[in-house]
């Protein structure tokens, strides 16, 4: 498995995207991105667990638990299409319909290439929809008729392409999160490649965000989905910026087969090869939403170990990360062993604070803050340098057994109260 410095939905043999100025309700910059395969794609997703979902995540969870194939994705930024009625269902559908007939006209016009004029006639329960922003608000549909006329002649599988994407589906967040990874599978190279966006309103299971991931794996739509709903426990459950869980979080993977791969139908090293890069892929997207918190200045990790089981060390883990005081600590660059120790005391989970030892690290050092019941020996001086680094973790060791978890955050600032203070205007 390696990194590669090619990045996003279109490192994938297959992808295309693109995006476009729609006028949503931002101006004069991307709000929509499409993603499109040229062939028919297994599709797996995962979604909120808020009580309140929004039309584009019900659905989506149409087509992932009822038809568990796909073409293409379009997404909008700015307003989420949530808490809107029926009305809301029928802009997804609108959405879909005008997706589904540009691209049966473009592909019969021989405009998308060769792979696409054999194809089977898209459908509009062959087009996920994804909606990010402001709760509440209706999405003007001939907006996005107009956006998706925009970007069809755009679709394109270069790399600049999927990073414009990336840049069309962001709100509140600072920078677009892309990642690709490449790996093989029984001689064939394999690639994976993801984009995400997520910076506010974000708690686990899941936390606010939308993610899109493509492969050109050869797999079932069973074992991906198996594949995908394991490594979201690890990663983007795993993720707390200010405890809000969204009304849209979604995350979405299609496998289009194009790498020739025998296709995957058993849980067998093939499957555990693509379970590790899906995992990697996931776990980067995680650390960038994280680092990218609104107002952050500084990603903050939380790793639990020693624990008495891994379910213990998930508790514990989140307890902490999602802490405000120790959040506020880590923006003062105050190495408060306290407000750690306190949120792993509130958790839940019983075990003895005497046995506890903490430290916090960073590329700058590490340094041991607590010991025996009480602060350790240690240079506060030492202790400020290492939390003025832009990625800090702390380390929290139970001495209970051999349950370890890792959570990612960041700093609470004042920078967060005015971007939310504002968020509507």
């Amino acid at each position: 498995m390696t990194d590669t410095n090619k990045t996003g939905v279109t490192l994938p043999a297959g992808f295309h995207a693109a995006a476009a100025q729609a006028g949503i309700k931002y101006q004069n910059r991307l709000d929509m991105a499409m993603i499109y395969s040229e062939v028919s794609c297994r599709v797996a997703g995962t979604f909120t667990t808020n009580q309140v979902k929004a039309a584009p995540v019900r659905w989506d969870q149409h087509i992932v638990y009822d038809c568990g194939t796909a073409r293409a994705v379009i997404c909008n930024s700015g307003i989420a299409n949530a808490a809107t009625g029926q009305e809301g269902m029928d802009c997804c559908r609108k959405s879909a319909e005008a997706a589904a007939g540009a691209l049966n006209q473009t592909i019969a016009a021989g405009k998308l290439g060769a792979a696409e004029k054999s194809a089977e006639a898209i459908t509009v329960d062959d087009i996920l929809v994804a909606s990010t922003g402001v709760i509440g608000m209706q999405i003007p549909v001939d907006k996005i008729s107009a956006g998706v006329e925009m970007m069809i002649p755009k679709l394109s599988s270069d790399l600049e392409s999927a990073h414009l994407a990336a840049q069309a589906i962001m709100t509140t967040d600072t920078v677009p999160k892309e990642v690709g990874i490449q790996v093989e599978i029984d001689g064939k190279t394999v690639s994976i490649g993801g984009m995400c966006k997520g910076s506010g309103m974000i708690h686990p299971n899941m936390c606010t965000m939308l993610s899109f991931l493509t492969t050109d794996a050869a797999i079932s739509q069973e074992l991906l989905q198996k594949a995908l709903s394991s490594v979201v426990v690890d990663t983007y459950n795993m993720v707390s910026v200010d405890g809000d869980t969204s009304t849209n979080d979604t995350v979405l993977l299609l496998a289009n087969g194009m790498a020739g791969n025998p296709e995957i139908t058993e849980e067998n090293e093939m499957y555990q090869k693509f379970c590790e890069a899906l995992f990697e892929i996931n776990r980067q997207l995680s650390r960038k939403i994280a680092g990218d918190g609104e107002g952050a200045t500084a990603l903050f990790e939380v790793t639990v170990k020693g624990a008495k089981d891994k379910a213990s060390a998930v508790t514990l883990a989140k307890s902490v990360v999602s802490s405000s005081l120790t959040k506020a600590a880590i923006y003062g660059h105050d190495a408060n062993w306290g407000r750690i120790l306190c949120a792993l005391g509130y958790a839940g989970i019983e075990f003895d604070p005497e046995q506890v030892e903490l430290w916090l690290t960073s590329s700058a050092g590490t340094v041991k803050i607590y010991e025996n019941g009480s602060a350790a020996d240690y240079s506060e001086e030492e202790a400020t340098k290492i939390l003025s680094e832009p990625e800090v973790t702390a380390i929290a060791d139970m001495h209970q057994g051999d349950g370890e978890a890792t959570a990612w955050g960041c700093d609470l600032t004042h920078e967060y109260v005015s971007i939310n203070a504002d968020y509507r205007s």
